[in-house]
């Protein structure tokens, strides 16, 4: 459902720029779209000593543990990783896609809007298949989520606001995004882990963009329930993300104690540092449209995204 009223001079304007932005999101969409299976060299083997995820994003990098590791083991925890944040990101993007299509259900076909919507869904499709295709070339297990986190999402889509549905995306977009500019420039790592981030990177920056843009209209047109509700829900959502990105089973697979890897980890003040970091631009937009406000900021910061 939208919250942006046509028989109003102020629904009016926020429709027409709300077409606008479509617009210039959809010339975007034609000029820089790509196909990752005929983008990427899916053949090719992956390189002898290169990383599969730059070390300094690594969970458990500078902690006791990453110190007795061999380099060796230190690279297949990256691979690891890497693996668990594709995972991951296809587990996120399927909800994306699903809180999307809600969004769209009362909006005009026609309208720019909706058009844009469904060529980000198209775009959403093709990055899932291409974090599945990474997963299977790297042969390690597919990393899903705890069974209580994956049926919390099922309810969250189910209940969220249509605020509460485009915090949730800024909120998987915008941290990935952030470690992936990190990634795609990294000569030490792998060259087709590097053009996965790099097709992500700038597809993805449009739609950070149609959703801040939409969120920003959706909260300043809220009625004072649903603004409540987003946020309280925004805050616990923060906490599945950061919770689900590595799962604890990749310290297994790369022979450590998960138990004793998941503590040095969640202790670590470096992995503290890049948490932060990943989220900081977002928590500063919501800070300013009214979102990390109440019990929900709290949770926010029990999440580690948010200082």
């Amino acid at each position: 459902m939208t919250a942006l009223d046509p028989t109003t001079r102020d629904g009016i304007g926020l429709l027409r720029e709300r077409e606008q932005v479509a617009e210039r999101l959809l010339d975007a969409s034609a000029r820089h779209s790509f196909d990752p299976d005929t983008e990427l060299d899916w053949d090719a083997p992956f390189e002898a000593g290169r990383w599969f995820w730059p070390p300094e994003l690594c969970s458990l990098y500078d902690t006791p543990l990453w110190r007795r590791m061999s380099d060796e083991q230190r690279i297949e925890l990256s691979k690891h990783e890497s693996a668990s944040l594709a995972s991951t990101g296809i587990w996120f993007e399927v909800i994306l896609m699903q809180l999307l299509m809600r969004h769209i259900y009362d909006i005009d076909p026609t309208s720019r809007h909706v058009r844009y919507a469904l060529t980000e869904t198209a775009d959403e499709c093709r990055h899932s298949m291409m974090f599945a295709r990474l997963v299977r070339k790297y042969g390690t297990p597919v990393y899903r989520p705890t069974r209580l986190h994956h049926n919390m999402a099922r309810l969250m889509k189910t209940v969220s606001t249509t605020p509460g549905s485009f915090t949730a995306t800024l909120l998987v977009e915008e941290i990935l995004d952030w470690m992936q500019r990190q990634t795609f420039p990294d000569e030490r790592v792998q060259p087709l882990v590097r053009g996965v981030t790099r097709i992500h990177v700038v597809e993805e920056s449009r739609h950070v963009r149609y959703a801040r843009e939409e969120l920003r209209r959706q909260m300043a047109t809220a009625p004072r329930w649903e603004a409540g509700l987003t946020r309280l829900m925004s805050g616990e959502t923060a906490r599945v993300v950061a919770a689900s990105l590595i799962s604890p089973k990749v310290y297994e697979s790369v022979g450590l104690n998960p138990a004793e890897a998941v503590e040095q980890a969640r202790r670590s003040p470096h992995r503290r540092a890049v948490m932060l970091r990943s989220a900081r631009r977002l928590t500063e937009f919501l800070d300013e449209i009214g979102v990390l406000r109440g019990p929900g900021r709290r949770l926010w910061v029990s999440s580690g995204l948010l200082a």
